[in-house]
């Protein structure tokens, strides 16, 4: 995209980004590989929802597995492919694609809660950024042993990380690393990442209100929810 931008030349490509990120971020892969693979509707069971959770109370590890990574490479499938167009139809794209699996038009803009999606999301705008709310997942997980208080902790510090890897006292030194710019973050970022924050934070509503009164089921137990 030109800079400064031209909207009357760019946005053709920011709404053809938009558009697409949402029908590749629509495909609910939960939902296809689990009646593939013979178990019916996965909305049927455990919390109803079409993400790799859910699908694992099918007790087909593989199957989940397999979720979460298409799940997160189609976040990150539509940021590359965008790319190609620069850095602001990645931008759409990344938006499109969240919004398509939290509210895909096949299934009635009933979705996932899109944290797999926002993290190839984060992985493939910006690397860093992603490792770290990788790890704090884990971090979360290990510590306390909640899944969705893994995934609400990770994506709340998504912006925060991103805004803090723009602050000229790291930027710099991680540049003189050699650390390309592509790898880091910026202000700009952190604005989508917030927005990907916010989004996710709504789709765990329920699972926040059962974090809040102690029913939320932990990693490992059979508990549906």
């Amino acid at each position: 995209m030109p800079d400064p931008i031209s909207w009357e030349f760019a946005w053709p490509f920011l709404l053809g980004a938009l558009v697409g990120g949402y029908l590749l971020g629509s495909i609910p892969f939960g939902l296809v590989l689990t009646r593939i693979a013979g178990y019916g509707d996965v909305r049927k069971i455990g919390s109803g929802n079409i993400g790799a959770t859910n699908v694992l109370r099918t007790g087909n590890k593989l199957l989940a597995l397999a979720t979460l990574l298409l799940d997160g490479g189609k976040g990150a499938v539509a940021v590359l492919i965008a790319q190609i167009y620069g850095s602001d139809p990645a931008l759409m794209a990344a938006a499109g694609a969240l919004l398509g699996h939290l509210f895909p038009v096949w299934l009635g803009f009933r979705g996932g809660k899109g944290m797999a999606t926002a993290l190839g999301i984060l992985l493939a705008i910006s690397p860093l950024v992603g490792a770290l709310c990788c790890l704090t997942w884990l971090l979360v997980a290990v510590v306390f042993r909640y899944s969705s208080l893994a995934s609400l902790a990770a994506i709340a510090l998504a912006p925060v990380y991103a805004w803090l890897l723009s602050m000229r006292p790291l930027y710099e030194p991680l540049r003189e690393f050699g650390l390309p710019h592509a790898v880091l973050a910026d202000p700009q970022r952190a604005q989508l990442f917030l927005f990907i924050a916010i989004l996710v934070w709504i789709r765990h509503y329920q699972n926040i209100r059962r974090l809040l009164t102690g029913r939320e089921s932990k990693i490992g137990e059979k508990k549906a929810g």
